[in-house]
């Protein structure tokens, strides 16, 4: 008998499976496909990632603000130039992967798992079928793109989040219905290669989630940067093809006619093969695994993570959900829970990164904030690398100068959020900018002209408040 089972291999099954192994503990770990990794690696995160940098570095985008001689158009660029380097990196991403899984010693199954009772699951692979006994079960089956009946997939030209990453043309036109986080990183990643982009969503606004003036400044570059053109409170009332072309007919009468079509609304958990209702593990709207603060399903011995279980969906927070339930269920005394700030990434173009309050949330909520903004065109390196419409942005405090939130666009604005981050994590104020050393030129330098341009802000509310009775003159 194995002391865990896990179901799956991406983010949440492999980190979750090594740190059970790591203590000690025997663990095998069935994957259904071929390759491990899931949908980060395979489909959804990882190739996204790598298909931004392609089209970057092909279209000459990150050049254009360099010379008029970059003149790059759509059709010098095939489909194969576009998929070489995901290749490159799924194959690494894959031999990683199993490293650490040999490196841990985690007995691999691959086939479909199908729960026989709480502490037994059936693998089976073509005809043959094997049984596993576990003390611990960890569910990490993801998630896979919504497919509503109405939509007429031929993962050619109509396609979801998956099915994109297998065309066999870059389309002249692109339609995108559904403009959240997926929705807008393609989008933005075949307008950058020269492709017409309709970005088509039911909602009045994008990224709700977000700072409203960084999806301000996105919707900008992406308008008049990119030529993205936005079809905003215009829901989708039908999708038909004809000959070689797709029709979109929108509820306000216009009708939309593209090469392909991605449709990236809202995603359903990978539970469908599990068996789930005969070991009587409760579940939600699209298959969600329902989960206590310890990832633990309604059966004690059952614990879930990652994209199966919901919001965020995040590969980072993935792997911490899995972890956290490792702990809990061996009784570990390690990691006993993730951690209450969660780093958002969005990898559009512009890059987007948020953490903390918003101000809208400070407004909602009735507490102080101020803001403290540095502008990319403001920064040396901002002006060598040609990002005049970045970003970074701070709420916080007025009064004790401790900071709330930090919110960045512009380029490698991921990264330079976790500087951020961490003055976060351990209750720190804006004054950690202003008194750390920054190298010279840096995007990262910027963190102190934000602090700077907060305080000057706090300096000029204070001579504006009019003075009461108990403030000396």
């Amino acid at each position: 008998m194995y002391d865990l089972i896990v179901i799956g291999s991406g983010p949440a099954g492999e980190k979750g499976a090594a740190q059970a192994a790591y203590f000690g503990k025997r663990v095998a770990l069935i994957e259904r496909e071929a390759m491990p990794g899931g949908a980060c690696v395979n489909t959804g995160t990882i190739p996204s990632k790598t298909l931004r940098e392609s089209a970057l570095h092909l279209s000459g985008f990150r050049q254009r603000g360099f010379t008029n001689a970059v003149e790059v158009t759509m059709k010098s660029i095939t489909i194969d130039d576009f998929m070489f380097r995901k290749q490159l990196v799924l194959e690494k991403e894959w031999q990683r992967i199993e490293d650490n899984f040999r490196r841990h010693d985690i007995d691999r199954y691959q086939g479909r798992a199908r729960f026989l009772s709480p502490t037994e699951i059936a693998v089976t692979n073509g005809g043959e079928e094997k049984t596993l006994q576990g003390r611990f079960i960890l569910i990490a089956t993801g998630s896979s793109p919504y497919r509503p009946s109405t939509v007429p997939f031929d993962d050619d030209a109509v396609c979801d989040s998956d099915t994109i990453l297998q065309i066999g043309r870059i389309p002249a036109s692109l339609a995108v219905v559904g403009a959240g986080v997926i929705g807008c990183e393609y989008a933005s990643i075949f307008a950058a290669l020269g492709v017409e982009v309709h970005l088509i969503d039911a909602r009045s606004s994008l990224l709700p989630h977000m700072d409203r003036e960084i999806v301000r400044i996105l919707l900008g570059e992406m308008q008049t940067r990119l030529g993205v053109i936005l079809h905003l409170a215009c829901e989708v009332q039908n999708v038909e093809k004809s000959g070689e072309k797709v029709s979109l007919t929108l509820r306000n009468g216009q009708c939309v006619v593209v090469d392909t079509v991605l449709h990236a609304a809202g995603r359903s958990s990978n539970v469908g093969d599990l068996n789930l209702e005969a070991v009587g593990v409760k579940t939600g709207n699209r298959g969600l695994v329902l989960v206590n603060d310890h990832y633990q399903t309604n059966v004690p011995n059952i614990y879930a993570a990652g994209d199966v279980i919901g919001f965020p969906a995040l590969a980072s927070t993935s792997m911490e959900q899995a972890r956290v339930a490792m702990v809990h269920a061996f009784d570990l005394k390690y990691k006993t829970k993730v951690a209450s700030l969660l780093p958002y990434g969005i990898y559009t173009i512009p890059e987007l990164s948020t953490l903390g309050m918003t101000e809208d949330e400070c407004k909602s909520k009735g507490v102080a904030y101020e803001v403290g903004r540095a502008y990319f065109r403001n920064n040396a390196r901002g002006l060598i690398i040609g990002d005049s419409k970045g970003l970074i942005k701070l709420i916080f405090n007025p009064d004790t100068l401790k900071l709330l939130g930090v919110h960045i666009v512009g380029e490698n604005a991921s990264e330079l959020l976790h500087i951020g981050m961490m003055v976060m994590q351990y209750d720190g104020t804006i004054n950690a900018f202003i008194e750390s050393v920054f190298n010279f030129p840096t995007l990262s330098d910027a963190y102190k002209y934000a602090a700077y341009d907060g305080l000057g802000n706090v300096a000029r509310a204070k001579t504006r408040r009019p003075k009461t009775a108990e403030e000396p003159v």
